[in-house]
């Protein structure tokens, strides 16, 4: 077995730390040609990345020239605890405030827990200037650094 192949996620490993990732950096190509990256929250579902974003923002602009995106998730601080997902794929602009409140709920909620009683009406005027950016992925890069046992 190749080495590459030895630290890859599963599957299953890859929806489950993208699941516990508080943070992913979504990279889209500004009018120049250069990345622009961005620390998003996000929820998993359906096999897809969902985000929100103010309608007005850079990544918007970005992505309405240009949809090919990629994501990064990655967590460790010592190349022996190197673990992380990386996605390529095509954002999507979803205009619903609707959709964009029930979004921006299941975000708050993961990454907040409960959320407090009489939000929704908060939300509901966060949502109104805000986009959701779906990413469907066409191709995933993972890799866990904890499978070398020691041999790197």
């Amino acid at each position: 077995m190749n080495r590459r192949k030895a630290i890859e996620l599963s599957p299953q490993e890859q929806d489950e730390f993208l699941r516990d990732a508080k943070t992913i950096v979504l990279s889209s190509i500004d009018r120049r040609g250069y990345p622009h990256s961005i620390a998003m929250w996000y929820t998993v579902d359906a096999g897809c990345i969902w985000m929100t974003t103010y309608a007005k923002s850079q990544k918007v602009a970005n992505i309405q020239r240009n949809p090919k995106v990629s994501l990064l998730a990655e967590s460790g601080s010592t190349y022996d605890t190197l673990k992380g997902v990386l996605i390529r794929g095509r954002a999507e602009l979803i205009h619903d405030v609707d959709a964009c409140v029930h979004l921006l709920a299941r975000i708050h909620g993961k990454m907040m827990g409960a959320m407090p009683t009489g939000i929704e009406e908060a939300l509901k005027m966060q949502a109104r200037k805000r986009v959701i950016v779906k990413v469907t992925p066409e191709r995933v890069s993972s890799w866990d650094h904890s499978k070398l046992d020691g041999v790197y």
